[in-house]
């Protein structure tokens, strides 16, 4: 595995211009107890956003990217999901939809174990809190025993993993699978436009789209994608948010969260290590995940992984950047690592030619360049590649990937996502994940905290 400590760096002057810029988003979005994505289309905390930005935090600030990481575990369901909004009283009913008036999670939640005193969203995203624990944990092991850090979130996660594989293991095949287009992350993805043809609409007039009020109508869902997406919603919150015995309309198994979850699980041996815990079987489970990984969801015709559609009971033909994400999953089969490589970059993501891969096949009926999740380039995908291509030693092709990555952050201050041709900036700007993931860039050794290298990091944290 190759030391980031070979890569090229930016010249030292556009390195503190971009710390600084960076640095100044994450103080800028924290409110207290956590950092919110943006303080005006997202003002409150969101799950997977918060796992990256703790992984960036930790270059500033050690105990604020616990902090992080502890404030949203500490809305945690007792069934094990962690939701994927926790919504802050502070910020006004209408700032945003769907706001907590319309998940009810103390109330229709309260049968599955939601939270009476804290109100979150019923739904769940990527699961990458185990990985960020453990990267927190790195930056200052010393400092995270005395504050007792992974002890404290160590059963927290394992309760999520459990989660995952348990309840939420609705095809029967040992993958985690989602029940709303906002789980898997890629909320508009084309891969979901087939599943979501079975869903009907809830009326425009029964809610008010806030995001709309913040973004331009032309980067975001249509009003036929969120109709359906609030009716989804509305019937799980209906269901007591229950997941089995449930008849889903949607509910796909996603390779990028179930590569995430792998990924996870090996962070979790890491942190059970550390804690005195067991760590066997985490890593049974890791081994276990990755081969229904490539059982259920790899295409040797597409050359890299589809998500499979459970209610349909197929592979969903549409390539988005989810199925070549994997790459982040030690010990995959050669043939399938080659072909992955060979995709990421070809015709359909060409990245290389492109500087960072898009989010959907350009080639594909569905690309739009400029629509959310429908072909724009977004930075936390593109970190998962960076580290995937490392992982199996494509140095080069990591090298350029990070170079472009903190050129387009510094050039488009630190947009949501960018157009992947021009790498102009689309979305909103000042974003939480973007900056974070700018200063995890800058950093030196990171390869040297891997969670699935046989020695650990090498800063100092036991076995």
């Amino acid at each position: 595995m190759t030391s980031l400590l070979e890569t090229p760096v930016p010249a030292a002057a556009d390195a503190l211009t971009l710390r600084r810029g960076a640095a100044r988003v994450l103080l800028a979005n924290w409110t207290g107890g956590s950092t919110v994505p943006s303080r005006g289309l997202y003002p409150h905390q969101w799950s997977w956003d918060s796992a990256f930005i703790a992984i960036g935090l930790r270059h500033l600030s050690v105990r604020r990217a616990q902090r992080e990481l502890e404030t949203l575990l500490g809305a945690q369901w007792a069934d094990g999901r962690v939701p994927h909004i926790v919504f802050s009283p502070a910020v006004p009913l209408n700032a945003y939809f769907p706001s907590p008036d319309f998940w009810r999670s103390s109330r229709s939640g309260a049968a599955a174990g939601a939270p009476a005193g804290t109100e979150t969203s019923g739904i769940v995203q990527p699961p990458v809190h185990a990985l960020a624990a453990w990267l927190v944990h790195c930056a200052d092991p010393e400092a995270s025993r005395r504050r007792g850090f992974l002890p404290r979130v160590y059963g927290r996660l394992a309760a999520w993993h459990d989660y995952l594989t348990g309840p939420r293991d609705l095809g029967g095949g040992g993958l985690a699978a989602m029940v709303h287009p906002w789980e898997p992350g890629m909320d508009n993805s084309p891969c979901w436009d087939g599943p979501l043809e079975r869903v009907e609409p809830a009326a425009p007039g029964t809610y008010h789209r806030a995001d709309l009020d913040h973004g331009q109508p032309a980067e975001r869902p249509t009003d036929l994608d969120y109709g359906r997406y609030v009716r989804l919603a509305t019937d799980y919150r209906d269901s007591g948010y229950a997941d089995a015995g449930t008849d889903h309309a949607f509910a796909v198994e996603d390779p990028c969260v179930n590569a995430l979850l792998i990924v996870s699980e090996h962070a979790l041996a890491r942190i059970a290590a550390e804690t005195g815990a067991d760590p066997g079987p985490h890593e049974e489970r890791a081994a276990r995940l990755t081969g229904a990984l490539v059982e259920r969801l790899w295409s040797p015709a597409a050359g890299m992984f589809l998500s499979r559609d459970l209610v349909g009971g197929h592979l969903i033909a549409e390539r988005s950047v989810a199925g070549i994400i994997p790459l982040i999953v030690p010990g995959l089969p050669d043939a399938v690592v080659e072909a992955l490589t060979a995709t990421t970059t070809g015709d359909a993501f060409r990245l290389g030619r492109l500087p960072m891969a898009p989010s959907y096949d350009v080639t594909g009926p569905a690309f739009d360049p400029s629509r959310y999740w429908r072909g724009p380039a977004w930075f936390n995908t593109n970190w998962l590649l960076e580290r995937g291509l490392r992982q199996y030693g494509r140095t080069a092709a990591a090298d350029r990937l990070r170079t472009s990555m903190l050129a387009a952050a510094q050039a488009s201050d630190f947009a949501e996502y960018v157009d992947p041709f021009t790498e102009q900036g689309r979305g909103t700007r000042d974003f939480g994940w973007t900056a974070a993931l700018t200063l995890d860039l800058l950093a030196a050794g990171r390869s040297d905290e891997d969670p699935a290298r046989p020695d650990g990091p090498s800063n100092g944290a036991r076995a």
